[in-house]
């Protein structure tokens, strides 16, 4: 529900770069703990950018053009590879500050493209990377790697992956089914997983704070799109956010866990300002 309410806004978002228009890539779809994933691939979900290589030019997942230096993207393939733009764990505004600059700069070369799939090529999902691999086996790049996948062997296996890779400051998994073909729209043949969810709200109101935030920003009032549905975030902000909270009629995503009966999520926290790029 949250995401047909959603297009819209983030349509008019779209527009603050122009030429953007969004591509028509595979999405993953959220992990259910009754489907089982036994034999799956799975590897850590990058908390980075989505970057699409067209084989000439790296854009987003809207369509805008992305301006790396000539040597970042020196030796990638001459046909379309996905993934991720990524600077490391715990990086993730640090890189939308890098590669949101409509001009190329050497800050691009503290970030890496983590390739994940090969969208124009025939297959299942094991042979489409094994292309991008060869590829880069034969013209390495200090900028690019191919993300390493490893079978799930049960639930228990996943589960373990999961903390661990949440332990390490990373977000959480990503299961691809074995030999499974590339298909454009929300796709059951990936699937991401978290041990919290994370959806987007609107900022209506900042309220001030008392004791250790007396003087700034205490929680933001927000609003679920769509809904009438409106509650307070209190955590999860540093003190920079905390004195430059995002604008009203901002985008933010924060994570919780679930809803209340009310339709209230519980246990809100801040994850970050939205940024359509």
């Amino acid at each position: 529900m949250f995401k047909r309410t959603l297009i819209p806004f983030l349509f008019l978002i779209a527009f603050a770069w122009p030429g953007a228009y969004a591509l028509d890539i595979m999405l993953p779809q959220v992990y259910e703990e009754d489907i089982d994933v036994s034999g799956w691939l799975m590897s850590e979900k990058l908390d980075g950018v989505r970057g699409y290589w067209d084989g000439r030019q790296l854009l987003s997942k809207n369509g805008a053009l992305f301006q790396p230096p000539p040597e970042f993207v020196g030796n990638f393939p001459d046909f379309a590879v996905e993934g991720e733009i990524w600077g490391g764990r715990n990086t993730f505004e640090k890189t939308v500050g890098i590669v949101k600059k409509q001009e190329a700069h050497d800050g691009w070369l503290a970030l890496k493209f983590a390739v994940f799939d090969v969208p124009g090529a025939p297959g299942g999902f094991e042979e489409r990377l094994k292309l991008a691999a060869d590829w880069f086996a034969k013209h390495p790049s200090g900028y690019a790697f191919v993300i390493e996948h490893f079978p799930v062997e049960n639930s228990r296996h996943l589960q373990q992956e999961l903390k661990r890779v949440e332990g390490l400051g990373g977000e959480g998994i990503i299961l691809r089914r074995p030999g499974s073909p590339y298909t454009k729209g929300r796709s059951g043949d990936i699937l991401k997983v978290k041990s919290y969810f994370d959806i987007e709200a609107v900022v209506i109101g900042h309220v001030a704070g008392e004791g250790r935030n007396e003087g700034r920003m205490g929680s933001l009032l927000v609003e679920l799109p769509g809904t009438r549905t409106r509650f307070k975030i209190g955590t999860g902000f540093s003190d920079k956010v905390r004195e430059n909270p995002p604008p009203i009629g901002s985008l933010i995503t924060f994570k919780h866990y679930g809803f209340y009966e009310s339709g209230t999520p519980r246990f809100p926290s801040f994850m970050r300002i939205r940024e359509e790029l």
